[in-house]
Parts: C-alpha cells; sequence; structure tokens
C-alpha cells in the first residue's frame, strides 16, 4: 500500500467541513474491518483510508498548521500501512467494567508475546501476529497495541482457498478464536493483493 502524502491531509479549518462525511465513511469501514475475539478483545485492520482519518483526526484536534509538525503525525502513522504481504491492525483491549479494568489487565500481560495472537487457515498453517514493541513491560500491559501480520505468496493462497479461517488468542488467561467471515476475509484479501 502506498504511504500517505503530505497533500492529502487537510489543514484544521478545511478537516472540518469534510469531518462529518469522512467520519461517518471510515465507521462505516471499520465495521468491516473490526473483528471481535472474545469478550475483551478486538482487532481493526487498517487501510489507507482508516490511518488517514486517524491523521486528519489529529490535525483537526492538535490545531496543526506547520507543516513539519504536520509532516511528524504523517511519517508516524504511515508506520501503520501494511507493507508488501502484510496486514496490519490496532489491536484493543476493551473492558467496559469501570472496577475491573485493572484486574483484567493485569491477567493479560503478555498477551503481545510472541505466538499469542495468530491466524489460523483451517488446520493447515498459523501466521503469527507480530507486536510493536514498547507498549507493555512484565508487569504492566497497555490496552492499545499495533500488530502485523506477514503472508508468504502460499500462505495467502491457501487463506483464498480455505473456508476456516480465525483469529486466534492463545494466553493462559485468555484462550479465544472468533472466525473470519467472509466479507472480512474478502476485504483482508484485498489489502494483501494490494500489497504485492
Amino acid at each position: 500500500m502506498e504511504k500517505i502524502e503530505f497533500e492529502e491531509v487537510h489543514p484544521p479549518d478545511e478537516s472540518e467541513q469534510i469531518r462529518d462525511s469522512f467520519r461517518q465513511q471510515v465507521i462505516d469501514l471499520k465495521k468491516k474491518r473490526r473483528i471481535q475475539v472474545g469478550p475483551y478483545v478486538s482487532l481493526t485492520f487498517e487501510n489507507r483510508e482508516t490511518i488517514l482519518f486517524q491523521i486528519q483526526e489529529r490535525v483537526r484536534t492538535e490545531h496543526l498548521h506547520d507543516r513539519a509538525k504536520i509532516q511528524e503525525e504523517i511519517d508516524i502513522y504511515n508506520g501503520l500501512i501494511p507493507g508488501p504481504r502484510e496486514l496490519s491492525a490496532t489491536f484493543f483491549i476493551e473492558i467496559t467494567e469501570q472496577n475491573k479494568i485493572k484486574e483484567i489487565l493485569d491477567k493479560l500481560t503478555g498477551i503481545d508475546k510472541e505466538n499469542r495472537l495468530s491466524f489460523q487457515i483451517a488446520q493447515k498453517k498459523k501466521i503469527p501476529g507480530i507486536f510493536e514493541s514498547g507498549r507493555s513491560s512484565e508487569q504492566k500491559i497497555n490496552s492499545v497495541h499495533f500488530v502485523r501480520f506477514r503472508w508468504s505468496f502460499a500462505e495467502i493462497e491457501t487463506f483464498r482457498m480455505e473456508k476456516e479461517n480465525a483469529l486466534v488468542i492463545d494466553h493462559p488467561n485468555y484462550k479465544e478464536r472468533a472466525a473470519i467471515s467472509e466479507e472480512t476475509k474478502k476485504i483482508l484479501l484485498e489489502d494483501l493483493d494490494e500489497t504485492d
């Protein structure tokens, strides 16, 4: 996927004029790109449009006019755009019970470690999630993470052909699985095909 260019980002005053329609468009898009895995975890798979919206929101809320500061935001968020044969997602731990947030987060410490999250293609293959480092420690976990899934050509073709595909979390305190709908699979394959 191509990176976001400076010229695509509207200054704060212009962004207010387009915000409502752009926001609704991205909300509708994210619904199709979101997978709930058990009661507390969801992943939203990012693409150029979702990332552009996040940049636009930062520029608007921070009232950024300085070209260098806007470019800094673009550079940060461009890091979330998937590379070749890659999917990129924002991983959320969402706890609505205010009095249980710390307890549940403590139980989920380590969920961002190697081999805890993966795509499972039928019973044939697992594609592990690779979490961005620096968002957690051995004692504390952040509720928002960024994760990538790197695919080979063969894995993409197997994913395309198989009907039973899922996102799987294998953590001692959180063993959950979510089937990937055909609609979401189609969108993810478009992303993978676009990054070839």
